[in-house]
């Protein structure tokens, strides 16, 4: 793509049908995957999710406490 030009944005309803698409081949492919992360709430996984990247989930689950 030519740096000056920008990739033109998805409507709404095209966005929506393209994350169905990639949720479901997800599922078609990992139908047992769980998340290992111990949460309460959405803003606890993302932090966990944060903590993840610089080590084992495990460990993220011990300094966590949940």
């Amino acid at each position: 793509m030519h740096p000056s030009k920008k990739p033109r944005a998805e409507s709404p309803s095209t966005l929506k049908k393209r994350t169905a698409g990639i949720i479901a081949a997800l599922r078609k492919q990992y139908p047992d995957a769980q998340c290992s992360l111990v949460h309460a709430d959405p803003l606890q996984l993302l932090v966990a999710t944060i903590l993840s990247a610089q080590c084992t989930d495990k460990r993220v689950n011990e300094v966590t406490g949940t």
